[in-house]
């Protein structure tokens, strides 16, 4: 039997059975909810209306959009396959863009791609070995379960998804949104609240000639991308540390070539107050990076999202984030680049329905692509989400 049902479009949660928007930070579900079925269809139409009504670059709107698909199967229930569950998410962007008008850095929406594509995304299966033990290999977003927080998913600046100071390096970046590469995955959860994750990914995803497609090359000094996280519950919070490494040659700013081209990163949310409906969560995160290779070596955001802000509407989120990034000796004396960049945001998300939210946002952009040469940048937009969920 076919079960048909509406649903929210919520904050990106590591674990969780609903898919949400890949990248902001919003990103792919984990583990199969049993009790919905062994089969479960997502599907997730977001769009928004975004422009920039000063500075930057020039004066522009435009109508971003993503189509999520995912199917998520749980192999034991429906094959026998003991501990075991697929995962297959294809996606589909208009390929508009705002951060040419803007001029930004750090990508001003989380659905912006630049490019018009309908492609597979993630293909994975996930295979628990003992308990708390699981392996999940294939195409893979890592973002998904590293770096990632369930507050700071509420946010449409990309840079409170993952930090620019990983998502801004590699040769097409890392296994990001929108270009996955094929992974490995283990992960251990000895305690409630603890976990040890690491992963083995191409160091290349995709093909960045040929951004439309999903291309599977392995080899051709790609090398891989090594990436380690702790997580730990401490006096109510919950703190992620990771490490990350390519393992190829790269160039630097310097005109030479070299290895070391990785980082670390620190971040962490908790709930600040609880009142029956309303709920105010902190968050923040500071992270580093090989300022020989990158553009960015510093990083630093942090952001409340406030729970049932307004009486009588439990389940609206009203957010105030901002983030600042440091850009690296090395690359301001090749570029004439100024100190850094830094995006502060305010949004509102309220559902309209059980399968409709909207959400507002406004950005003030200060020092965009950290160019002198650009003014400082103010962006409002306006988001919808429209989802539809099927269990057989």
């Amino acid at each position: 039997m076919v079960m048909v049902t509406p649903f929210l479009l919520l904050a990106a949660a590591a674990g969780d059975a609903m898919p949400t928007r890949p990248h902001s930070h919003i990103h792919a579900g984990g583990e199969i909810d049993k009790a919905q079925g062994p089969l479960l269809l997502d599907i997730t139409y977001t769009g928004e209306v975004m422009g920039n009504v000063a500075g930057g670059v020039k004066r522009r709107a435009r109508y971003l959009d993503n189509l999520d698909i995912v199917a998520e199967v749980d192999l034991e229930a429906l094959l026998g396959w003991r501990g075991a569950e697929a995962h297959v998410y294809g996606i589909y962007n208009n390929g508009a863009s705002i951060s040419n008008a803007v001029g930004d850095a750090h990508a001003v929406s989380n659905i912006e791609t630049g490019t018009r594509a309908f492609k597979l995304y993630e293909a994975w299966i996930d295979q628990m070995v003992a308990p708390g033990l699981s392996l999940r290999a294939g195409l893979y977003d890592l973002n998904s379960e590293f770096d990632s927080l369930d507050a700071a998913g509420l946010f449409v600046g990309s840079a409170h998804g993952i930090g620019s100071d990983i998502a801004l390096t590699g040769r097409n970046g890392p296994s990001l949104f929108p270009s996955t590469s094929l992974a490995a995955r283990v992960e251990w959860r000895p305690a409630k609240g603890w976990a040890v994750r690491a992963a083995v990914l191409d160091g290349v995803p995709g093909d960045p000639d040929h951004p439309a497609r999903t291309v599977i090359k392995l080899g051709q000094g790609d090398g891989a991308l090594l990436i380690g996280e702790l997580e730990a519950p401490l006096a109510g919070a919950r703190l992620l540390l990771g490490h990350w490494r390519y393992t190829a040659t790269f160039d630097g700013w310097d005109g030479g070539r070299g290895r070391g081209n990785g980082g670390v990163y620190l971040r962490g949310e908790m709930p600040l107050m609880t009142d029956g409906d309303t709920q105010i969560d902190g968050f923040f995160r500071l992270g580093t990076s090989n300022g020989r290779f990158n553009m960015f070596d510093r990083f630093a955001s942090m952001g409340v999202k406030w729970t049932g802000a307004l009486a009588g509407r439990p389940e609206d989120e009203l957010g105030l984030a901002v983030i600042t990034a440091t850009t690296s000796t090395e690359y301001r004396r090749n570029s004439g680049a100024g100190r850094s960049e830094s995006v502060a945001e305010v949004t509102y998300r309220t559902p309209l329905s059980p399968w409709l939210t909207v959400q507002p946002n406004m950005q003030y952009v200060r020092n965009p692509a950290a160019d002198p040469s650009i003014r400082d940048a103010w962006v409002v937009g306006l988001r919808f989400a429209i989802g539809l969920r099927l269990i057989d």
